[in-house]
């Protein structure tokens, strides 16, 4: 195993020590989770559950029953703004059914995931699952981990070095472009959930395909039946790109600028998840706007815990980490931006130096 240093972050807490082992001690995981199930933080939380789904649901219908009702006008984009903030609440929802926290059993959560994901926000719920289950069990694993694959950005040096085609064009100014780019998130998201429905391994092809295109004749037929063309097109780019970087500003501070790791070892559950991971600081609004991600080291820890417990896991599992020496490691919102743009320009060095010596 190989840690990379090309994170931007060092964590001020203690060096890590070893793990204790022993017949009895059983894992570090196995006693914070004890821990954490004596402080009840793994029961289901059904009625805050209802509450927030019924709010999320209710403030969506209300956005489409002022778009119809407004008609045409170029009023209509403060509605797309809305609605992009809507979208980013949808997305935040099917994040917490696909991991049974608001139902704990299988199969209602994905019959749920679908709805809010493939028809209420255009994003296949099958593809998104496959990607995120992935992640989640090698968060920041340059070879495992599909969010630090270079796709269209570089994520190591090494990446850097190798990079072909449209990374090694950005890669050397990816930080500068980064939030212009998210623009093109919530448009990456739909097309890359239809060309996941050509993939043999998409459980529900069937349905996954119906429930999808079902939204996207739905969203541009309310468009164009509603308001003039030009003005369809701009609600179209003013909803589809804020929501872009609205989901983009909700994960991005989650992991981007932390350690990565490459090669076949990797350490154990818990050190995997924590020092791969940063929380982010902030009150209720935080709270609300991020979904729980703010707590992403007690997610990623306990990924099925309701996101309403998060906040009290997280002095358990602060401490926790402290007592064995593990780093832990949270900050502002607007320094988890910081440390993840300042990463991305570190890591694309190697392109603008090649640049500069030719």
């Amino acid at each position: 195993m190989t840690i990379s240093t090309d994170a931007s972050v060092a964590a001020p807490t203690p060096a890590v020590r070893p793990r204790r082992s022993g017949p009895d001690s059983g894992s570090d995981f196995a006693r914070l989770s004890q821990r954490i199930a004596e402080a009840g933080l793994l029961r289901q939380r059904p009625g805050y559950y209802a509450v927030r789904l019924t709010l999320v649901v209710g403030l969506l219908a209300a956005g489409w029953g002022v778009f119809v009702a407004l008609g045409d006008t170029w009023w209509q984009l403060a509605v797309a703004a809305f609605m992009a903030l809507m979208f980013g609440q949808v997305a935040l929802v099917t994040h917490d059914l696909a991991h049974r926290q608001v139902i704990p059993r299988r199969r209602p959560s994905e019959v749920w995931g679908r709805v809010f994901g493939n028809l209420g926000i255009g994003m296949s719920y099958g593809w998104w699952m496959n990607k995120h289950t992935r992640h989640h069990a090698n968060p920041n694993h340059e070879e495992l981990d599909p969010d630090v694959a270079p796709d269209i950005l570089v994520w190591s040096t090494e990446q850097a070095r190798e990079s072909r085609g449209l990374p090694r064009l950005i890669g050397g100014h990816q930080a500068l472009l980064f939030f212009p780019l998210l623009t093109l998130e919530g448009f990456n998201l739909h097309v890359a959930s239809v060309r996941a429905l050509r993939s043999p391994s998409m459980k529900s092809r069937l349905l996954e395909g119906s429930l999808l295109f079902a939204h996207i004749a739905l969203y541009l037929s309310a468009l164009f039946l509603v308001l003039s063309p030009g003005k369809a097109v701009a609600f179209l780019a003013v909803h589809q790109c804020l929501f872009g970087v609205y989901l983009g500003c909700t994960f991005a501070p989650n992991h981007k600028g932390m350690p990565t790791f490459t090669g076949d070892e990797r350490p154990d559950f818990l050190r995997r998840q924590v020092l791969t991971s940063r929380n982010v600081r902030g009150g209720r609004l935080t709270d609300v706007m991020l979904g729980g991600l703010n707590y992403q080291i007690e997610h990623h820890l306990f990924p099925s815990m309701p996101s309403p417990h998060l906040r009290r896991a997280q002095v358990i599992v602060r401490a926790y980490c402290a007592e064995i020496g593990v780093p832990y490691h949270e900050t502002g919102l607007i320094r988890s931006y910081r440390e993840a743009l300042t990463h991305l320009h570190r890591v694309g060095e190697p392109i603008r130096r090649q640049r500069r010596t030719r």
